[in-house]
């Protein structure tokens, strides 16, 4: 499949970074958000990190300008998905909002367009049920930052056709992206196996057995991770996680993916990692400095 007009559904960080990575590579690309400020905050973001790839030497001014002239904003996704022979559904890690969305999106994307959502954990099949056209909905789970990270994991439904897992790893590869093809069961293969370790590491600061630094640099050091469990929490949003592990426990049944009292905790409060200012670590505007909270300081 010749894939060239692409829709992407939801200006926030993971939708405005998989439409950077498309317009980048040459992709005709409609993004989609019902609020105008979040595009156009999402068009001062993509060119803000254009011009921290072109100070890296990672793009030219010229690529820069392509890209911003292949993207196309709108409020309305009736218009934005009219042409579209991909749909990529960026929106909040919520099931019920997604399935309205895959609802909408069936009766007004045109019958050969293919539908992908970048769930984290949310079940494809789920998903792919509330539609006419189960083959052709799939998973296309980006990493974040989008721009820089090279894993796609893509996810076969239940009735996935491989005609479009074949040309979603295609198209994949023609952003620069490494795709790895899993099956569709609660958390897929990142989350399933990422999850479980960023709940024991809050449930290891939970139970004193040491602190913020030292459970990541544990990691860091001991692990060769480029960042620790909770660092990498606060940078993907407590509240994610915490929805991410609920999805897990539910899915499975098993308590070992129950979330952490102090997670849940955290969440309720509203400390929610990079995203509010304050989780594990405080985050200041213009300060690279890894601080922890005061909450848990020895």
């Amino acid at each position: 499949m010749d894939l060239k007009n692409i829709a992407v559904i939801g200006a926030g960080t993971m939708g405005n970074g998989i439409a950077h990575v498309f317009a980048q590579n040459g992709f005709a690309v409609n993004l989609i958000d019902v609020n105008a400020g979040q595009l156009d905050k999402a068009l001062q973001t993509i060119q803000k990190n254009f011009d921290r790839q072109i100070a890296k030497g990672a793009a030219t001014e010229e690529q820069k300008k392509n890209a911003l002239a292949n993207l196309t904003t709108f409020t309305d996704m009736a218009q934005g998905v009219k042409e579209a022979q991909l749909v990529v559904e960026a929106a909040t890690e919520n099931i019920d909002l997604k399935l309205n969305i895959f609802k909408q999106l069936d009766n007004l994307a045109p019958g050969h367009a293919l539908l992908a959502t970048n769930t984290s954990s949310i079940s494809i099949t789920r998903i792919a049920a509330v539609t006419k056209r189960a083959s052709q909905v799939i998973g296309m789970h980006f990493m974040n930052p989008v721009p820089v990270m090279k894993l796609v994991e893509i996810i076969n439904g239940y009735a996935t056709s491989k005609n479009v897992t074949d040309s979603i790893v295609a198209l994949s590869k023609q952003l620069g992206k490494v795709p790895c093809v899993v099956n569709d069961y609660p958390g897929f293969i990142a989350n399933r196996i990422l999850m479980p370790m960023i709940n024991e590491a809050i449930y290891s600061l939970y139970e004193g057995i040491a602190g913020v630094n030292e459970i990541d640099t544990i990691m860091k050091l001991g692990m060769a991770h480029p960042m620790g469990p909770l660092q990498l929490a606060d940078f993907i949003g407590l509240d994610t996680c915490h929805a991410i592990l609920n999805v897990l426990f539910e899915g499975f049944g098993n308590p070992k993916y129950a979330p952490c009292p102090l997670l849940t905790n955290m969440v309720t409060a509203g400390y929610l990692g990079v995203k509010s200012g304050e989780g594990f670590y405080k985050y200041e505007a213009g300060s690279k400095e890894l601080v922890v909270s005061d909450r848990f300081r020895l």
